[in-house]
């Protein structure tokens, strides 16, 4: 959707046509000599992203970060809408049989979730604050859930997308309109959790406003997770970052996230 609309995505720039698509499951069709784990016949879902090159990232286990990481679709790279697709063998997942192709395909925005509870570290009894309840909001909600996180408060300017994350298990919800201020916001947050502020917020809409909210929303020692993909400049209050000692965590994609979603598919 940001190459299609905007013909780029940060710095990766489309400079041709390629084929899309990064969410992927399908059936073995052959495997190479060394491949020990699949066979012929095998249901897999795929993850896109593969390191080129055993660099600093992939060594600490964080090779998302790796700088020349193939990744399927994103520029030059192309993805994986095709009936046939050659794919590192590392990267594909055996399905247990009570996952469908289409679960294993959802495993790509399932994945941003996990990773993005991770890095905020999401846990037993945390309060989590989630801007934007979108897919990507959605579903880390279903992760807090997962992770045991104890009351999670979602908002968003849709009232049909907080209906749904009620049915979820948000515990409470914030409807917001476009005359709504940062910290008008926050304030709402606060008097939702009875006072208290959320340990955790994951911003998932990447406007500027909710960075904003979420910053001042978190709780003094806190940790905000970007995960929206907004401008890439955006006006925020630092000083209340720093006197507050509020941490900021960016999220890229993701990382050893595809066990983890499988055992919770499996699991569901």
């Amino acid at each position: 959707e940001h190459q299609s609309r905007r013909w780029r995505f940060g710095d990766f720039i489309l400079r041709k046509p390629i084929v899309l698509g990064h969410e992927a499951s399908g059936t073995v069709f052959k495997v190479g000599s060394g491949v020990q784990h699949l066979k012929p016949g095998d249901r897999v879902a795929i993850e896109p992203g593969v390191p080129r090159e055993d660099d600093e990232h992939c060594r600490t286990g964080r090779y998302n970060l790796s700088p020349s990481i193939f990744f399927s679709a994103t520029p030059p790279d192309d993805g994986q809408l095709c009936q046939y697709n050659l794919h590192n063998a590392n990267f594909c997942y055996k399905l247990p049989e009570s996952v469908s192709f289409e679960e294993g395909a959802l495993i790509e925005p399932l994945s941003v979730a996990i990773h993005s509870c991770r890095r905020g570290g999401v846990t037993i009894g945390s309060n989590v604050f989630i801007l934007g309840a979108g897919t990507i909001g959605l579903v880390n909600l279903l992760v807090c859930k997962a992770m045991g996180a104890a009351q999670i408060l979602i908002c968003d300017l849709s009232l049909n997308r907080l209906k749904k994350a009620k049915q979820m298990g948000a515990n409470f919800t914030i409807a917001v309109d476009k005359n709504t201020s940062a910290k008008e916001l926050s304030q709402k947050v606060k008097e939702a959790l009875g006072g208290t502020m959320p340990d955790i917020s994951i911003e998932c809409t990447g406007a500027e406003l909710c960075m904003q909210a979420g910053i001042h929303a978190t709780k003094s020692g806190g940790v905000i997770v970007l995960v929206g993909m907004g401008k890439p400049f955006a006006n925020v209050p630092m000083l209340e970052v720093g006197i507050r000692e509020i941490d900021i965590r960016g999220v890229f994609r993701y990382c050893n996230t595809w066990p983890v979603a499988i055992d919770m598919l499996a699991s569901k």
